[in-house]
């Protein structure tokens, strides 16, 4: 059972976490969410933001907190104590607001979630966790109660507002195809934008780049290492041995991509075979490690052969490579900024193919319209250009879309 000592030791740490949180800078999802939603669920990459996200939603939206709880299911307090007589407790005290983070280190988590929906019918629920996060329906049946959010990093765009220098509305991509070089010509003549979108590349997807400046690298690898070691384990039945594999494996990817991997030979080098070669490379794309691009983006769902496999963004490839090639940094951008919002498919010509409409080519300044000069709805994201014209955009540009 839990008494007042036990819930003010809780209660005291949620208030000083609480108190403490930034309120200078939200990120894109922050005006998204439907707060009065009575069961939220917000999935996202280790490392985005998903903990600030609700100490904001609390410390800016909830006048009463005494009314509010947060807790994070990872703490050493609950291998002493249950959640369910806190949240218990917490009810018959005045509790009405109760934010879970990191729900997918608490066995059956999607049970204890619907349990406490149902029988605590006028609290409300905010949970957090990995996005390796699956709602298995059978199980708990979440999905007639529960609103899913997915939290990724931090865009160009959000990242230019967290270091002030400019101020640009997400835009969709029909604005950003008709109306680039306007926005463009506005945005440059008040910043540099070409050394922001470098420094962005190497540090500034994850928003604790800012408070890790000098160990930065060393940060992001500690958080792959948290995922792969501790998220892993905790939301699928593995082995020790599985784990070692699927580090294995993402160094074998980061080393590679985005080339046409003979799947077969990975596999061999793993030591293990196809279906669970396969299942490891879409944990990782769940982590957020990875991206997967198939040529029908609902196939990317079904665990079958990627045709590219690409790290999930720059970062990650500074952090993990030691190496950087300028073609495949240029294409992770992309594919990692459009796929917040859009379907990205393997074309037959060109490199992506968004929303089955526009055909896409990423290159240097250099780069023609040769490969894709038949086609209608074609485009050339070009790298290390301020200002485009017509059908070539700046590559800097396609990271304003969230």
């Amino acid at each position: 059972m839990i008494d007042q000592f036990d819930f003010s030791q809780l209660e005291r740490i949620s208030n000083r976490r609480i108190g403490t949180a930034p309120t200078s800078f939200h990120r894109y999802l922050y005006n998204e969410i439907d707060w009065t939603n009575r069961l939220i669920g917000i999935k996202g990459p280790k490392g985005s933001g998903k903990t600030t996200l609700m100490f904001q939603h609390i410390k800016e939206e909830i006048p009463d907190k005494q009314s509010v709880l947060y807790v994070s299911l990872d703490d050493l307090w609950f291998t002493t104590h249950d959640v369910r007589d806190l949240v218990e407790y917490f009810y018959t005290h005045g509790g009405k607001y109760l934010f879970l983070d990191e729900v997918h280190y608490f066995p059956l988590w999607q049970r204890l979630i619907k349990n406490i929906y149902d029988e605590y019918s006028d609290m409300n629920i905010v949970f957090s966790g990995s996005s390796m996060l699956k709602i298995d329906n059978a199980q708990a049946d979440l999905s007639r109660r529960l609103r899913t959010y997915t939290l990724q990093g931090m865009s160009f765009r959000e990242y230019l507002l967290y270091e002030g220098l400019y101020n640009l509305k997400p835009l969709t991509l029909e604005e950003l195809v008709m109306n680039h070089t306007a926005i463009a010509m506005e945005l440059t003549s008040n910043i540099k934008v070409i050394p922001a979108f470098e420094r962005y590349c190497m540090a500034g997807y994850y928003p604790f780049y800012k408070e890790a400046r000098k160990s930065y690298e060393q940060r992001l690898t500690s958080v792959v290492n948290q995922i792969l070691e501790g998220d892993y384990p905790a939301v699928e039945e593995v082995t020790l041995s599985t784990i070692r594999k699927i580090r294995k494996m993402l160094m074998i990817l980061a080393e590679s991509v985005p080339q046409k991997l003979n799947m077969s030979q990975l596999f061999r080098e793993l030591d293990t075979d196809r279906n669970q070669g396969l299942k490891m490379l879409y944990a990782l794309q769940r982590s957020g490690l990875v991206n997967l691009l198939g040529d029908d983006a609902k196939s990317i769902n079904k665990m079958s052969r990627p045709e590219k496999i690409y790290l999930n963004n720059t970062n990650l490839m500074y952090a993990l490579t030691t190496q950087v090639n300028t073609g495949t940094l240029r294409e992770t951008f992309f594919l990692n900024q459009m796929l917040c919002n859009h379907e990205v498919c393997y074309p037959k010509q060109g490199d992506f193919l968004v929303d089955h409409k526009y055909l896409f080519e990423v290159g240097g300044k250099n780069k023609t319209f040769e490969q894709i000069k038949d086609v209608e709805e074609s485009f050339l994201a070009v790298d290390g250009i301020e200002i485009g014209s017509r059908n070539r955009i700046p590559l800097w540009m396609f990271g304003m879309l969230y």
